[in-house]
């Protein structure tokens, strides 16, 4: 059985003409309504769009039992009198859930139903106890298999880490080293939740306040749960042409592969290697040709194989990228140079449209100046849900 592949044309049919970014963390004072209308509100504002010219609105919001209101496609009309009426519609594929809304969205346009679409990704799920946390989580997992998986989703993980490492031998290192990598990238990110360099040393040693988690994976292995939102503006790219800033899709592709892991090799990624493929061979670029890329490290192992996944390395190699240094600010292909998932945060539903956001950022020049990757071009986004099942690329590149 194979993976069900969708792909999208090379030639730009739409483009980010605007941006909002919430800071990600432990957020008590606020709530998926709150954050949702402030992404909104500040992502037409920031494209100098007014709410009147908005066609329709996908809503990025996993949930799972993270917050009570589960009805949240409406939320998005409290950030503007203008969007009343407005079609709006919530849109869920797990950790890609803000991908999914985007590819929701960028199809809205090239149907011609809509000319600028509002897409806002937002997660608050710090409100819930550690137990009520790990049980939403592995709702994205499938069930029938996992349903006794007392460690969560980091159990998920720390078993394709063990699989992983039973192939190709030990890799603590180099998961430390992409954590310290992680880690010092988001120190200069000013949205990110741990804006800490935690260094090489910490991540690769257990201790008191880096326990094992799971596994072979600690606590500097797994992403933090996080409360965020963040949210663009899409146009068509004629329309974007005419505007102060457009960042165009040059190409986008999605996988979805079988939820459970029986079957699968888990160690390779395949739907996120067929994403990859697709993507770039519809853009019609080699992986070299990327300024950075922003993927998806909701575990250092994740990381690692995707590596692989994408063709930077051979399978069982990706050590040697973030060893020799390829992957960092000024490498050969900066990867997470946001800080990541692993150092950003992990607001579910805004996962996606974040990625989407700061590499946007980067390829006009408006990133963090601690984290601008110096003259990219070319942005690549690999976003995942479960355990790469539902796999999500995009190719982004500057129109003006």
């Amino acid at each position: 059985m194979t993976a069900h592949v969708a792909i999208e044309s090379a030639a730009p049919t739409t483009a980010i003409v605007g941006w909002s970014h919430t800071n990600f963390g432990k957020r008590p004072e606020e709530t998926v309504e709150t954050l949702i209308v402030a992404a909104a509100d500040a992502a037409l504002t920031h494209a100098g769009i007014d709410a009147t010219d908005v066609d329709e609105m996908f809503i990025g919001h996993f949930n799972a039992g993270f917050s009570a209101q589960d009805f949240t496609a409406s939320l998005v009309l409290q950030a503007n009198p203008g969007l009343r009426f407005k079609p709006a519609t919530r849109v869920e594929n797990a950790c890609a859930t803000g991908s999914a809304a985007i590819h929701q969205g960028i199809r809205a346009i090239e149907s011609k139903r809509a000319r600028i679409v509002l897409v806002v990704g937002a997660e608050h799920m710090t409100g819930c106890s550690a137990e009520e946390i790990g049980r939403n989580l592995l709702r994205a997992s499938y069930l029938p298999e996992e349903r006794d998986n007392r460690l969560g989703f980091a159990g998920v993980f720390g078993r394709i880490a063990g699989a992983y490492m039973e192939r190709f031998g030990d890799q603590s290192d180099a998961l430390a080293l992409i954590a310290a990598k992680n880690h010092r990238n988001g120190a200069g990110n000013p949205y990110a939740q741990m804006r800490k360099d935690l260094g090489y040393e910490f991540c690769r040693h257990e201790s008191e306040r880096n326990p094992v988690v799971a596994g072979v994976l600690k606590r500097t292995d797994c992403s933090p749960v996080s409360d965020g939102a963040a949210a663009l503006v899409l146009a068509d790219v004629e329309t974007a042409r005419a505007m102060r800033r457009s960042v165009g899709f040059r190409a986008i592709a999605h996988v979805q592969d079988r939820l459970p892991m029986t079957g699968r090799d888990i160690v390779a990624f395949e739907g996120c290697a067929r994403a990859w493929s697709q993507a770039l061979g519809s853009a019609g670029l080699a992986l070299d040709d990327l300024s950075f890329v922003e993927t998806h490290d909701c575990f250092t192992i994740a990381e690692l194989i995707e590596y692989e996944a994408m063709g930077l390395t051979s399978p069982g190699e990706g050590a040697r990228a973030v060893r020799e240094g390829w992957t960092q600010i000024g490498g050969k292909l900066p990867v997470n140079p946001s800080g990541g998932l692993k150092a950003k945060g992990h607001p579910i539903g805004a996962t996606g449209v974040s990625m989407h956001a700061l590499s946007a950022m980067q390829l006009c020049g408006e990133a963090p100046p601690a984290i601008q990757v110096p003259n990219a071009k070319l942005a690549g986004i690999f976003n995942m849900g479960g355990a790469a099942v539902a796999n999500y690329v995009s190719v982004l590149e500057r129109l003006n």
